[in-house]
């Protein structure tokens, strides 16, 4: 489907969005970090979304995508069909906003934008909100993982780790990537992998929105990741990196993938290789 067929571009300012909220096919979804944050005010009309639905839950990877019974459940709770245009943000810079994103780009749903900064923008432009929860309207929807290519394996990661066409874009802070923090069995980073920390990618001057796409171009040109190059961006769960993977989408790289399993995953297994500096 084309841009040109969606309601509103992949990152819609506050003001746009504010213009938007009657269109009937909308669905706006706030999938915050803190569950509070809902409360204490949101977009009129979103519906809320527990994070923690965005991932499997159990298993040895808990973080990994749920099944597709599961998506299904989740999006007929959340009244998705094949007309809605769905607009997400969250309360912290677009990290789970870019979870549900990716999930949505994974079941082929390609009808969505991301509220530029969330509802920190939102508020800092001087939007009005609302208190009043917003009951989604249940459908039936049948999810299914249409575009496969959005999700990276861990399999498909180390068959691939000499690729050159490859990169491999680690989301977690600089001394997460350097093997100085962690919760893991092992510390250190994908072999060849280059660190941009997901904050880096927002304007705390601007309400968390992205920030200048020329400036973040050249930043992950030096770090050797182009638009031309299939990209792999991971975290520890695949929470911070939604974000990264929608900035990439937004600045024109062509093959964004997520690594659901990240670093929880990875870092917890003995064959997998590790680097440190």
């Amino acid at each position: 489907m084309s841009s040109e067929d969606n309601l509103l571009p992949l990152i819609v300012e506050p003001a746009r969005l504010a213009e938007q909220l009657d269109a009937p096919q909308l669905l706006i979804i706030d999938v915050p970090l803190k569950a509070e944050s809902y409360d204490e005010g949101h977009v009129p009309g979103a519906v809320f979304l527990d994070h923690r639905r965005l991932m499997a839950g159990s298993g040895d990877v808990p973080n990994d995508v749920p099944d597709e019974a599961a998506l299904s459940e989740l999006f007929s709770s959340l009244g998705l069909t094949r007309d809605t245009h769905v607009v997400a943000y969250d309360d912290e810079g677009g990290g789970w906003a870019g979870r549900l994103l990716w999930t949505l780009e994974l079941i082929g749903h390609t009808r969505y934008s991301y509220l530029n900064g969330g509802i920190r923008a939102w508020r800092a432009d001087g939007l009005e909100t609302s208190r009043e929860p917003s009951l989604p309207h249940p459908s039936d929807y049948q999810a299914e993982i249409r575009h496969p290519e959005a999700l990276i394996t861990r399999d498909e990661l180390l068959e691939r780790l000499d690729d050159r066409t490859l990169a491999v874009w680690d989301a977690r802070s600089p001394e997460e990537y350097r093997g100085e923090k962690g919760q893991n069995r092992r510390l250190g980073h994908i072999p060849g992998a280059v660190n941009l920390e997901w904050t880096r990618a927002m304007d705390p001057e601007r309400g968390l929105r992205i920030r200048d796409y020329a400036e973040l171009v050249t930043e992950l040109e030096a770090l050797g990741l182009t638009p031309d190059m299939e990209v792999a961006t991971h975290c520890q769960s695949h929470h911070r990196s939604g974000f990264t993977w929608l900035v990439g989408k937004a600045l024109g790289f062509e093959h964004m993938r997520g690594y659901a399993g990240s670093w929880k995953e990875w870092g917890n297994r003995d064959d997998t290789p590790v680097e440190t500096p």
